[in-house]
């Protein structure tokens, strides 16, 4: 078996950058078990259902790659101004798409957000103090884009998670809850619209 001196002289060439690779996949990786642990501690702690968590690593997990990316970029010798051309033209056309749509993003900051300082979870019962349209019901599920509402006459409202946060929210009492027959158990059933 022939050795090829060329090759071998091209990986030397790459070594830095084979071993900053390296570097960054681990620490990358350190730290995502770091932040999932703290996701799964908070969630324990704050009585978190496992959709939220699973939706909080789904996040976790895109933020890592965009950061891997990034990194690999600056590793492997990407002329910052050339990436600063391509991420401002990528965001030029998201900022054109959504520009009907702007708060989709607000729904989704919003969402993680509620997941962290949120004053109540889901199988609560709140109230939102909207003028046009008020409404009140069980907290059925938290997802990335909206909060989900079954009332007591069995409807299922969908909350933007940014007007969550703009609006007032009351938690009402157990005693003060209107009776309702057969909420079904968000960790045991699958919900009608899933």
């Amino acid at each position: 078996m022939e050795v090829n001196i060329e090759s071998i002289r091209d990986i030397q060439k790459y070594y830095v950058q084979i071993i900053e690779t390296g570097a960054v996949i681990l620490i990358l990786f350190i730290l995502r078990m770091i932040a999932r642990r703290a996701i799964i501690n908070f969630t324990l702690k704050a009585e978190r259902y496992e959709r939220r968590i699973n939706l909080m690593f789904k996040h976790l997990n895109l933020t890592t790659m965009f950061i891997f990316i990034f990194c690999m970029f600056l590793i492997w010798g990407v002329d910052l101004r050339n990436i600063g051309i391509v991420f401002s033209s990528v965001f030029a056309v998201i900022g054109i798409a959504f520009f009907a749509q702007w708060s989709i993003l607000s729904n989704v900051t919003s969402g993680i957000v509620m997941f962290f300082t949120f004053p109540y979870k889901i199988g609560d019962y709140i109230k939102i103090h909207d003028k046009e349209f008020p409404s009140e019901g069980y907290i059925e599920d938290i997802k990335t884009f909206h909060t989900i509402l079954h009332t007591v006459n069995d409807e299922i409202i969908t909350y933007p998670n940014s007007l969550m946060l703009q609006k007032g929210v009351s938690i009402i009492g157990r005693k003060d809850i209107p009776e309702v027959t057969d909420l079904p158990d968000k960790n045991i059933e699958s919900l009608p619209h899933d």
